[in-house]
């Protein structure tokens, strides 16, 4: 069996307020970019363990700290008599961009298993153990774009503008660690909320719609607000860093 896990971007992103659990409160849209995609393929193991085999990955260490190894193991914890798996990983989504390619893995891992067992893709012990295995795993349950609260863990569908637009995304291989991106960031409510300027033209994201990463990674990495600048320069719609970086995107018209 095999599946195309695939990318995300952050169409704004807002950091609202620091919770009690030591996580911050967020408002995103998570919206999903099927033409970047990795390859994942899970297939019965010929001995009797089951082993993980990444290509064209930066994925160093042992099996049991790969994300799609903890989705096989977590799920084993509901059918623990299943034969002994394979994987093999493909990677084309680059890691540590913002862009998902590890949680999306790992969740196409849940779903390989998912289909396999017969489960319904609404089976509530995905979500469960998606919201376990990280904070933006979940959306890649869903095929359509997503509005995420919470930590990003809470979603309902998105309502976006009826516009058309192309996708190019620019990843400059700058990697920026997630305790990096939140080091000088300023929790704060936005005047108006992400759902909201969704419904607008896209042309008025451009004064609108931020990603609050942007304020606190930009002038340690000036080069990524020159992509942005370019990317407008090219006729963008709308630009923005996804996640907390570093992949840059623009939305051009289709």
């Amino acid at each position: 069996m095999i599946s195309f896990p695939f990318a995300k971007i952050n169409l704004g992103l807002n950091i609202l307020k620091k919770r009690a659990d030591g996580y911050h409160e967020l408002e995103t849209c998570f919206y999903p970019v099927k033409g970047l995609y990795d390859a994942l393929e899970m297939i019965p193991s010929t001995t009797q363990s089951s082993n993980l085999t990444a290509f064209n990955s930066d994925w160093e260490g042992p099996k049991e700290e790969n994300l799609v190894w903890k989705a096989y193991q977590m799920f084993l914890e509901f059918v623990p008599k299943m034969e002994p798996m394979d994987w093999f990983l493909y990677k084309k989504i680059p890691s540590g961009g913002g862009l998902g390619g590890g949680s999306s893995d790992a969740v196409f891992a849940l779903r390989l298993m998912a289909e396999k067992c017969e489960w319904s893709r609404n089976d509530p012990r995905l979500l469960q153990m998606a919201n376990q295995l990280g904070s933006d795993c979940a959306f890649f349950l869903f095929d359509t774009p997503m509005l995420g609260i919470g930590r990003g863990e809470k979603l309902e569908t998105a309502k976006l503008s009826q516009e058309k637009f192309r996708i190019e995304i620019v990843f400059p291989g700058t990697h920026i660690s997630t305790k990096e991106a939140f080091e000088n960031i300023k929790p704060s409510f936005p005047t108006k909320s992400i759902s909201e300027i969704l419904k607008q033209p896209i042309h008025s994201w451009k004064d609108d719609l931020k990603n609050d990463f942007e304020d606190s990674i930009f002038p340690k990495y000036p080069e990524l607000a020159k992509i942005k600048e370019e990317l407008y320069k090219k006729g963008a719609l709308y630009a923005s860093m996804s996640g907390s970086g570093s992949t840059m995107y623009g939305l051009f018209s289709a």
